[in-house]
């Protein structure tokens, strides 16, 4: 089980929002337009982001209780001057741009021999109260899962065999698994085996094909059978690993809740979300193929 404040981590978390906050700015800086003065903050960018991701990836549930029983007593030396819990929640949009950037350009994984592609709801008003909800007014939609309706968005995701994420977007919940805009744009640097469910079925399978990228699906029964080799069919197998991920996600770095009110601040929840599970020391994993038929062998009488 996870240390839920670790401190180690936390500087961990801060020197890397430090590190990448300083390149970001020295680009901005290099630009040669000039750049307007700006007033000093009481925070830095990379103390606030520092503080949210750490939230996420603490296990807690309430950011307000964190906030003022964590980070103002408990861990009030390691910041010179905080802001009280309503200033600190009223700057939090400033943030979502470094980040969305900070996730993007620092903190995905690379493709293995297998990835994984799927997508997860994230809800962000009950269906009942929906057209009351006026925060999400024009972004979010209504979509469908297996597990039936639901308003909000999608998180599409991309991850390799050993956990840690790939590619990943945020859409209306009205957008297919299947959308070829979308598809291509989540695979547009991806080659190898790509594996998913019965809803990543699409016409792009062929073009992907040509340009290196194979798109491993299970058949649905009008479509006849179609033989995979012993390695396709055992990584097939293993889907269900990029659902362990979403449980992690969900469940302990807190990306999915209702009690949104603003759609800035909804964003921030997902990046913090999806950058605290970066942070993990160990990820959900299967183990390669060559290495499960070596253990398996051992066990074989000739």
């Amino acid at each position: 089980m996870r240390t839920i404040l670790d401190t180690l981590k936390l500087t961990e978390i801060f020197i890397a929002c430090d590190d990448f906050c300083q390149e970001f700015e020295h680009y901005s800086l290099s630009q040669s337009y000039e750049q307007p003065a700006r007033k000093e903050r009481q925070m830095s960018q990379s103390e606030m982001r520092s503080i949210l991701i750490f939230y996420h990836h603490s296990g807690m549930k309430c950011f307000k209780y964190y906030y003022e029983q964590i980070i103002l007593k408990l861990l009030r030396s390691y910041w010179k001057k905080p802001y009280a819990y309503e200033a600190f929640v009223a700057q939090m949009p400033i943030v979502n741009l470094l980040l969305f950037a900070f996730l993007s350009a620092c903190r995905l994984a690379t493709t293995t021999e297998a990835n994984y592609i799927d997508s997860t709801k994230l809800v962000v008003a009950h269906n009942r109260r929906k057209q009351k909800n006026k925060t999400f007014k024009g972004l979010a939609r209504t979509g469908k899962t297996s597990t039936g309706w639901f308003f909000g968005f999608k998180l599409h995701a991309i991850i390799n065999q050993q956990g840690p994420l790939v590619v990943f977007r945020i859409t209306p919940a009205n957008v297919a698994d299947n959308n070829q805009n979308l598809l291509s744009q989540l695979t547009q640097r991806l080659k190898g085996f790509l594996y998913g469910d019965k809803g990543y079925l699409s016409a792009l399978a062929d073009k992907f094909k040509e340009r290196g990228l194979e798109l491993i699906t299970k058949y649905r029964r009008t479509m006849g059978l179609q033989p995979l080799s012993y390695q396709k069919y055992y990584y097939l197998q293993h889907r269900g690993l990029i659902e362990t991920v979403f449980d992690c996600l969900k469940n302990l770095c807190n990306l999915d809740h209702i009690r949104h009110r603003s759609p800035f601040n909804f964003f921030v929840n997902v990046w913090s979300a999806l950058l605290a599970y970066t942070f993990f020391d160990e990820f959900p994993a299967i183990s390669p193929f060559r290495q499960r038929v070596e253990q398996t062998s051992q066990f074989v009488v000739i």
